[in-house]
């Protein structure tokens, strides 16, 4: 469910040491010249999806206390790293889907118009709530089911909801 909020406004953190407006050392201004400037990703599949700390910052991080649900999130970021959609699909629907539907959804992830797109944009949700990025709560006592409230990681002004239900110690996404 996509929910627009243009009150909410999207910015990179700074970087400025703490109780102090003076700028960095100079030994950190010239290791910065000396770094080459980020390469552009050749597609957008190419995007990173792990999502490095830029240092010190008062926005906490907001992951699941489950360790089964998070190991289930760490799997199906790794199966989407590695671009291995059957997998995925496998390990993500529901156990109650019936095989043609999820079928189905492994066709539109891989070769529908617009699975490109689809399949970047599934990976980097679940890689975004695997760590905690943009998530804003987590709801549901995370044993048998978690709702993640969170910011999508690539489509500003984009509010995602990803719910997960605990079937026999099998996490799953929600139908």
């Amino acid at each position: 469910r996509k929910r627009d909020h243009p009150e909410r406004t999207m910015g990179k953190k700074s970087r400025k040491i703490k109780g102090s407006n003076a700028a960095p050392p100079k030994q950190q201004q010239q290791q910065q010249q000396q770094q080459p400037p980020p390469q552009a990703s050749p597609s957008p599949a190419a995007v990173p999806i792990y999502y490095p700390s830029d240092g010190p910052s008062d926005v906490e991080l907001l992951q699941t206390t489950s360790t089964s649900l998070q190991s289930k999130l760490n799997q199906l970021t790794e199966l989407g790293l590695a671009n291995d959609r059957a997998s995925f699909v496998s390990a993500f629907v529901p156990l109650d889907l019936p095989p043609s539907d999820t079928a189905a959804y492994l066709e539109d992830l891989t070769s529908a118009p617009e699975a490109d797109g689809q399949w970047t944009n599934l990976v980097a949700e679940i890689a975004a709530i695997r760590c905690g990025r943009g998530v804003d709560r987590i709801e549901g006592d995370q044993m048998s089911k978690a709702v993640f409230f969170f910011t999508h990681p690539l489509l500003e002004k984009c509010d995602r909801e990803v719910a997960f239900t605990c079937v026999n110690g099998e996490w799953r996404a929600e139908g």
